[in-house]
């Protein structure tokens, strides 16, 4: 029986962020799944291993830089017409409040926010998106549902993707598109190592979890599956939360 109603085959995502954590495994898990895949990140060895680990064929990988006016330009050109679009790439930043200057929002916002929103105005401009198409940004419970100090500038982006998301879906809605965002708690990327919270410190944190574990980036990549795929065509504007049930 090959019945799959979260099957992406014949579809064509387009995943940024694709060189590690979420956006990497999102678009290995969507190769699995039959799609054609098309990948973007900044850094060519580690988008190239991403590449390497794609199962299936007719895949692609732009390098670009999706914080410029070029690499915005570069990947609007060579796209054809995209089933799904996953918006990942994303950084994090902690400071406390008092010293959250100007440059510390922009440079998290170019990032976080006004780069994926551009992208994704540029395709609608440039009818790049499939009738039936779904967009999925990938967000976060922090500054949604939870307020970690020190992490304000972090979770103003993410609430103003989560935002903008639900006013894409309501204009998007007449061409077939839906928009939705995945809510991600704490997952084990390099997002959140190398920084200032120790190994200790990190596992003290996963006891405040319910499920008592962080969680891995398939568990975020396979809730994108679902939105991407067929099985969720009633569902737009909704803000998934995958988060271990830190949230409850």
């Amino acid at each position: 029986m090959n019945y799959n109603p979260f099957s992406l085959a014949g579809k064509m995502v387009f995943v940024t962020g694709a060189s590690s954590g979420i956006g990497r495994q999102t678009a290995i898990e969507c190769s699995k799944l039959g799609a054609k895949v098309i990948i973007t990140a900044r850094n060519e060895e580690r988008l190239q291993e991403t590449y390497n680990n794609l199962q299936g064929d007719g895949h692609s990988m732009v390098l670009a830089d999706l914080t410029t006016s070029e690499g915005l330009d570069n990947i609007v050109s060579v796209v054809s017409e995209l089933d799904g679009i996953v918006l990942c790439a994303g950084r994090a930043m902690t400071s406390p409040f008092q010293f959250n200057t100007r440059e510390k929002y922009d440079d998290v916002f170019n990032v976080n926010f006004f780069s994926p929103v551009e992208l994704l105005r540029l395709l609608v401009k440039k009818k790049k998106i499939a009738k039936g198409g779904s967009v999925v940004f990938v967000s976060s419970v922090g500054g949604v549902l939870g307020f970690t100090l020190g992490n304000s500038i972090y979770g103003a982006s993410k609430a103003a993707i989560n935002s903008t998301m639900k006013f894409c879906a309501r204009e998007l809605a007449p061409k077939k598109i839906r928009v939705n965002s995945v809510n991600p708690g704490m997952v084990n990327t390099p997002l959140i190592k190398g920084g200032t919270i120790s190994a200790e410190q990190h596992q003290a944190d996963m006891e405040r979890y319910p499920l008592k574990r962080y969680g891995e980036p398939e568990d975020i990549a396979h809730g994108i599956v679902y939105l991407l795929s067929d099985a969720s065509s009633w569902v737009t504007g909704h803000s998934l939360v995958i988060d271990g049930g830190i949230t409850i």
